[in-house]
């Protein structure tokens, strides 16, 4: 009988996330205890408890002094608040995805409409509909939905959002999703089904078309077991189990080919003692069959006694030489010995049923390099050794337990092989063209292509390194194997960027680290996924490149500016608020104020002057000096450092007015004599100024490196120009009523 795993078989992330969280609180000495079943598993269930973990139903049986922790499912959103108020101290293991559709029903208007697709009596489901501020339905197949748009007068006015349980099924949502298409042109809907609970029916249908029956692992009350089972039951014939005793009352030896899944909440010891035991029993079988075929050729062998018995000159029957022919050899025989002593080079074992000292050379403990015996093996230990040499003389068995190691460490490879198995190992060597990973005393050999480190990148960053991999083939023959890491480090990582997308939200400030810098941004890791800093979020004033601001390795504060949720995509802001230049202009310089300035640029009509990064002031050449002067260059020059003094501010069109003149003392003569002597208009006319102006500035500030399109660079919306170039802005505002013209 040919046994086939599905892939996708056991723990899904948030399920693992829960456990892994309970068994580390108990490892750490808390007392835990869990709101219901952690997971519908009920071995898993039972080994918490026999660790101290209690199970309560309600927030308030919750021991004083315990640790209290939220079921994967999610709970009632008033269970959250009575643990609040209670001053209890809990831990919300709710899977990702969960809480996901908990931010999405609770952020709707309270006239909104919500369908859920799911068991209305399940924990998710519960937990859900407490969110909801308005009314809300639950269906669990297509009849469901009917009735419901039947009975409960939803019109097409009505505001109507649609969400489903995480294990519902796939099939099942894609009939009920076509009937809200049709009728509720105007309903929002949220497809909320799990990626690994809609992976994983997909291949147990895919699978059971090509398996003649197909086992089932799981709680019989887990509602994503009861889907896959319902998947497959179209395809095969499929029987549920929740354990591998259960086995026994099932007869496999009538199908050829079996496929095996498992629920969500299955832990993979199970699985792996199901598949031990179907294993175990096509074995029996086998013997059973050997057997059969011996009492035959035992009557044979009689017969044959008889006919021809031994000669009388001593030579051996034909029973004899067939006896002697499947007689064992000594050596390559596995024993059972007990470490009785060892030496910094040997092992020492009396082994069973044996006068002769056994000694394990220190090359033969293991596959892995060994710098002391006492790193492998402890006195009083009972090994599983091969005899390699048996040396009467001396009355020594030489023996190895690497050996034995690699034998089942190539079965556990092959098996993996087979089933598709993640397995662990260290790599222990650079060699030509990849690396070596030995796992269980086994070498596997791995392509430098399928390490996953970047070509032309050195191999040895691994070695001594502990890697998770695939044996993509093996070859019995030469007992070889070549494994592939990447695919099983994009797999993780896939899964891992999921979980960590359903918990982001517009607006969220994270940390993370600069990965890479370009031209037009800063990329940063913000936990397993990639954002960009655009180079107009880098900073309130102008720069050429990100370098200017962070480097490669860098840590630094974001926010999530916006979220691209079809290509998974991430602009981040970096810039803060009160690093705005124009909130500190706002806070610390008001009107009057008298600071220092650059002199960054001249015009006709004036001089600009730079008096915080990222802001330049106009100082109208009517407000230079109190004589009348031809241009502005004929006082300052650019570079000149020069006391000015504030006078006017427009925020909304970032303009600045600053004056030289009203820092200095006034002459004799008045303003209208010298108006009189050389009126102002003839000298400096209001608009053609301005364009010159414009040009004059333009010559002189550097163009900026080009940026890439849009879509590549979304958080480039965000920065407008007016902010990136105040100095052309701010011309016109002393058009409108130059002093001098004005007297």
């Amino acid at each position: 009988m040919k046994t086939v795993l599905a892939k996708t078989a056991g723990f899904c992330f948030g399920v693992d996330r829960a456990v892994s969280l309970v068994y580390d609180l108990v490892e750490k000495g808390e007392k835990v205890c869990t709101l219901g079943p952690i997971i519908h598993n009920s071995q898993l269930v039972s080994d918490l408890e026999s660790r101290g973990v209690k199970t309560v139903e309600n927030v308030s049986d919750c021991p004083e002094g315990y640790t209290l922790v939220i079921r994967t499912h999610g709970v009632e959103k008033s269970v959250i608040e009575e643990a609040q108020s209670n001053g209890i101290n809990f831990v919300d293991a709710t899977c990702p995805f969960v809480s996901k559709i908990h931010r999405i029903v609770s952020e709707q208007p309270e006239d909104t409409v919500t369908l859920i697709a799911g068991d209305e009596n399940h924990p998710e489901v519960l937990g859900i509909r407490s969110y909801c501020k308005g009314k809300s339905y639950v269906f669990k197949n297509e009849n469901g939905l009917n009735d419901i748009i039947a009975n409960c007068l939803i019109s097409e006015n009505m505001s109507l959002i649609c969400v489903s349980q995480t294990t519902f099924s796939l099939k099942e949502w894609k009939k009920c999703e076509k009937i809200i298409k049709k009728l509720y042109t105007n309903c929002k809907i949220y497809s909320t089904i799990c990626n690994a609970t809609a992976d994983r029916q997909e291949e147990a249908a895919s699978l059971s078309k090509q398996m003649q029956a197909m086992i089932v692992i799981g709680g019989r009350h887990s509602s994503n077991t009861c889907k896959l089972r319902d998947v497959c039951d179209s395809n095969a014939d499929t029987f549920l189990i929740e354990t591998a005793n259960e086995l026994k009352d099932i007869d496999l030896s009538v199908y050829e080919c079996v496929g095996v899944t498992a629920g969500a909440s299955t832990p993979a010891p199970i699985i792996k003692e199901v598949l031990k035991t179907m294993s175990e029993e096509i074995i029996e079988k086998e013997v059973e069959a050997a057997e059969t075929v011996a009492e035959t050729a035992d009557t044979a062998d009689k017969a044959v006694e008889t006919a021809a018995p031994a000669s009388a000159d001593g030579e051996a029957t034909f029973k004899e030489m067939l006896e002697e022919s499947f007689r064992e050899d000594e050596n390559s025989k596995v024993v059972t010995g007990k470490v009785v002593n060892i030496t910094p080079t040997e092992v020492f074992v009396d082994v069973d049923g044996r006068k002769q000292t056994g000694v394990i050379a220190i090359d033969d403990l293991s596959s892995e390099p060994v710098d002391k015996p006492e790193d492998v093996v402890s006195i009083g230990d009972e090994l599983k050794l091969v005899i390699m040499k048996t040396d009467d003389n001396e009355g020594v068995l030489k023996l190895s337990k690497k050996l034995v190691d690699a034998f089942q460490g190539w079965e556990d490879i092959t098996a993996a092989k087979e089933s598709g198995e993640i397995l662990e190992g260290t790599v222990t060597a650079v060699v030509k063209g990849g690396v070596i990973v030995v796992t269980n005393g086994s070498r596997v050999f791995v392509p430098a292509s399928l390490t996953g480190i970047p070509r032309g990148q050195e191999l040895d960053v691994l070695k001594g390194t502990t890697v998770r991999f695939k044996v993509i083939e093996t070859n019995p023959a030469r007992r070889r194997a070549v494994g592939n890491i990447k695919t099983v480090a994009n797999e993780e990582k896939k899964a891992q960027q999921e979980a960590l997308w359903a918990t982001l939200e517009e607006g969220q400030k994270l940390t993370g680290t600069v990965k890479s810098l370009t031209s037009y941004g800063a990329f940063v890791d913000i936990g397993g996924m990639d954002g960009m800093i655009h180079i107009s979020e880098l900073s309130w004033s102008r720069i050429k490149h990100p370098s200017e601001v962070v480097n490669v390795g860098d840590t630094v504060e974001v926010t999530i500016k916006k979220l691209d949720d079809e290509n998974k995509k991430i602009s981040l802001g970096f810039k803060k608020i009160e690093d705005n230049p124009w909130e500190i202009l706002k806070r610390d310089y008001p009107i009057g104020s008298v600071l220092k300035a650059k002199i960054v640029s001249n015009a006709s009509f004036g001089s600009f002057a730079n008096i915080l990064p990222g802001i330049d002031g106009l100082i109208h050449i009517s407000q230079i000096a109190w004589e009348r002067i031809k241009t502005p260059a004929d006082v300052l020059n650019v570079g000149d450092e020069v006391e000015v003094k504030i006078i006017d501010v427009d925020f909304d069109k970032k303009r600045v007015s600053l004056s030289i003149k009203e820092l200095l003392e006034k002459p004799e003569e008045t303003i209208e004599e010298l108006a009189a002597d050389e009126p102002a208009e003839e000298e400096a006319p209001a608009e053609e100024p301005v364009e010159e102006a414009k040009e004059e500035v333009a010559e002189e500030t550097p163009v900026e490196e080009e940026v890439p399109a849009e879509e590549e660079t979304p958080a480039e919306e965000e920065a407008p120009a007016e902010e990136e170039a105040p100095a052309e802005e701010e011309a016109p505002a002393e058009e409108e009523a130059p002093a001098e013209d004005a007297e």
